[in-house]
């Protein structure tokens, strides 16, 4: 049951790429823009759940909704301060910005806190394990799926039945017409910032849980193997976030597994080489002309 075994490991690391590649697709989505700083507010997401298990002792329900919270104001902050201005802007220089919110991001964190890293609890959630057709499940594994398909279907129900879920389509399909319908583009875009950064924050406390070790330059990597999740399943599509984060998470772990551990990262730059080579619009996307 080894191959088993290893679809749960992959799941559970999927689900955390799913979570921020969630908030690099929304985002795309509506303004056309990659932001490089969400793998650092994921980041903070995973100071603020430690903090509040560490320092707060507040349990682990209460510091996932206490990263979401703050990630969430903290992604509005980054969009009126840094990417507002750049809403007309070159690509290239809203992608400039990006890469530099994020080392600000960074760099604060480490001027405020120092860089040593810092380890989750062992007692953070009643961990136990389970033994299912021959395969171990640990609790963590089950609550980071559990949370992860919780924050998914809320998600969805704030796309397609909400006011501002609506409100966002509308600006994704066309922001000149929706600002003639009267819808306020501007906050619509902050939502957006901040959905996408609470499910940051919410990934960051589930990867502490999982891996226990964060510092502060922990974001890089799991960002940009987010964000090619996001291309992997179409970037600008929800469903094909979630699904190129499963996918990305099972292959790193199947690589790792056949005895290629030193080749996982490199598993995951050669996925989006391939998707760029012969299905540039990702799984889920769609071709579209665009006029330069």
């Amino acid at each position: 049951m080894e191959w088993l075994q290893q679809l749960v490991n992959g799941i559970s690391i999927g689900s955390i790429y799913a979570l921020i590649a969630l908030g690099y697709t929304m985002v795309y989505g509506i303004i056309k823009l990659i932001n490089f700083a969400h793998g650092d507010v994921f980041m903070i997401g995973a100071f603020v759940g430690f903090y509040g298990l560490t320092h707060w002792h507040i349990g682990f329900i209460p510091s996932l909704l206490a990263a979401m919270i703050i990630c969430s104001i903290l992604g509005v902050v980054i969009e009126r301060l840094a990417y507002k201005r750049l809403r007309n802007a070159t690509r290239i220089a809203a992608l400039i910005t990006a890469i530099g919110m994020s080392l600000l991001i960074e760099y604060t964190t480490i001027f405020f806190r120092g860089a040593q890293p810092e380890a989750y609890p062992d007692n953070a959630v009643i961990s136990k394990t389970f033994t299912v057709f021959g395969t171990q499940i640990s609790s963590e594994s089950i609550i980071i799926l559990v949370t992860t398909i919780v924050l998914m279907l809320l998600l969805q129900f704030i796309v397609h039945k909400t006011k501002i879920g609506k409100a966002m389509r509308a600006v994704s399909h066309d922001m000149e017409a929706a600002r003639l319908m009267g819808i306020n583009v501007n906050n619509t875009i902050s939502a957006t910032f901040a959905i996408g950064s609470a499910l940051a924050g919410a990934a960051g406390v589930v990867f502490g849980l999982y891996y226990t070790k964060i510092d502060p330059l922990m974001g890089i990597i799991p960002g940009v193997k987010a964000f090619i999740a996001a291309v992997l399943g179409g970037i600008g599509s929800i469903p094909g976030a979630m699904t190129g984060g499963m996918v990305l998470g099972i292959v790193e772990t199947v690589v790792s597994a056949l005895g290629f551990s030193m080749w996982r990262d490199a598993a995951a730059f050669i996925i989006l080489i391939l998707i760029l080579i012969f299905k540039p619009a990702g799984i889920f996307g769609k071709n579209t002309r665009e006029k330069v």
